[in-house]
Formats: structure tokens, C-alpha cells, sequence
């Protein structure tokens, strides 16, 4: 955990998203919290995590996903060094996968 985040507020937050039970309510409680260009930037760096978590060399990564090299550098440095939030996000939706849960 970062403690640099860990605050009352930020519980809130993360309670918040806990509590989101569909992808439409994921969509609409986003859509109100973060403008298009913050949710697309977030996306585009899960994508650039689950793509480096199979494998794929940069420069595929680049023509897929459109990210800079800093970007997937940045990515690539929390799957070695971060928290591991990108690895076990990524390892549950590879579960659901393999159960034929929709992920």
C-alpha cells in the first residue's frame, strides 16, 4: 500500500469502486468521476500491463495501444517494482477467463 495515498478520503474512493456490481455502474460512476482523457489514460496503461504481462516486446505494444515507450516503460517498472495491483488484477481476470466467467 502507498502510504503517500492512504487517507479517509481515498478508503472512501476504493469503497466506492468496491461497491460498483456491473460494468454499466463501473461506466456511469467513472463517467462522473474522471473526465474522457484521465479514463482513457487509464485504460490504455492496464492495456499496456496485460500486454507486457503476455510478452509482447514494445514495439507491438506501441502500434496496439498507441502508448509513448514512457508510458509502457512506467508500466513496466510497476509490474517489476510497484505494489502489485497490475499483477493481481491481471492474474484474477486471467482466472475468470479460464472459469468462462466474462471478464
Amino acid at each position: 500500500m502507498n502510504s503517500k495515498l492512504k487517507n479517509i478520503n481515498t478508503d472512501a474512493l476504493f469503497e466506492a469502486v468496491l461497491s460498483l456490481q456491473s460494468i454499466e455502474e463501473c461506466y456511469a460512476f467513472f463517467d462522473d468521476l474522471c473526465t474522457v482523457p484521465e479514463i482513457k489514460a487509464m485504460t490504455q496503461r492496464f492495456s499496456v500491463a496485460r500486454m507486457l504481462d503476455k510478452g509482447e516486446i514494445y514495439s507491438e505494444i506501441v502500434e496496439q495501444t498507441g502508448a509513448s515507450t514512457a508510458t509502457i516503460s512506467r508500466v513496466n517498472r510497476a509490474l517489476h517494482y510497484g505494489s502489485d495491483g497490475y499483477t493481481l488484477t491481471i492474474a484474477r481476470l486471467r482466472e475468470q477467463s479460464e472459469k468462462g466467467e466474462p471478464t
